[in-house]
């Protein structure tokens, strides 16, 4: 993965870039990056293509998530995706995915992992403030409260 700082104005607001490359696992590429610049509060989009994917479902009746594997190439359509704040002070990635197949179909989910191949170009823009996570009861997930 390589990434570019493109532009850091006067309030803090901060624009990368980053690409990844042919076996870069999005996630953990992510993640590193997200810890390395200490982000706290962002959102991002992409485009490129994987190798494979792990999508998953979120299943509101059960409160969990059910895995949609995808184990073919296809083509970013679209992943946009925030950074946060958990409640345990770590960074909180929450990623969703559209792929498209040869045949033209989409797939889409909440990205649980992928490899890319060829490459993977991302744009990140950083706010100067924190975005914390609370635990929803209702939900059983940790969500986005701008307020806390």
């Amino acid at each position: 993965m390589q990434s570019k700082l493109l532009n850091q104005d006067s309030g803090g607001q901060r624009t990368f870039a980053l690409v990844m490359e042919t076996g870069d696992e999005v996630m953990s590429c992510l993640q590193d990056f997200a810890d390395r610049e200490q982000v706290t509060a962002a959102q991002f989009s992409a485009i490129g293509a994987l190798s494979d994917a792990a999508l998953a479902y979120f299943d509101w009746e059960r409160k969990e998530y059910i895995d949609n594997p995808v184990s073919e190439q296809v083509e970013v359509a679209s992943l946009t995706g925030d950074v946060a704040m958990a409640p345990d002070g770590s960074r909180a990635l929450h990623i969703h995915l559209v792929v498209g197949k040869r045949d033209g179909t989409a797939l889409a989910g909440h990205l649980m992992k992928a490899h890319v191949r060829p490459t993977l170009e991302l744009v990140i823009t950083e706010a100067p403030v924190y975005l914390r996570k609370v635990y929803d009861p209702e939900s059983g997930l940790t969500l986005i409260r701008p307020q806390a």
